[in-house]
């Protein structure tokens, strides 16, 4: 079952668009959709997140805020089963 991945973030974010370019080119080599969240479309969003975006969760589970480490992302896929598309 394919995963997936949402990326809480707002508009005329740096760390946004490259967390998003990142998770872009992963998933060439894995298997999930990505969906994007812009935070400022939702007040309890905004509250919840701030200035802690971006944010990356993996069905359900938050596994990296702020900025957004590749290494990291790829050992959570591996934790969490994420296919491997190679």
């Amino acid at each position: 079952m394919k995963k997936t991945v949402t990326l809480y973030m707002r508009q005329r974010c740096h760390l946004c668009e490259e967390a998003k370019e990142l998770l872009e080119e992963l998933q060439r080599n894995w298997q999930f959709d990505l969906l994007e969240v812009d935070i400022d479309k939702d007040d309890d969003l905004t509250e919840r997140y701030g200035i802690t975006i971006p944010v990356v969760v993996l069905d359900g589970e938050e596994i990296q805020a702020g900025i957004i480490n590749i290494n990291f992302i790829i050992e959570a896929f591996s934790v969490k089963n994420v296919d491997f598309i190679g």
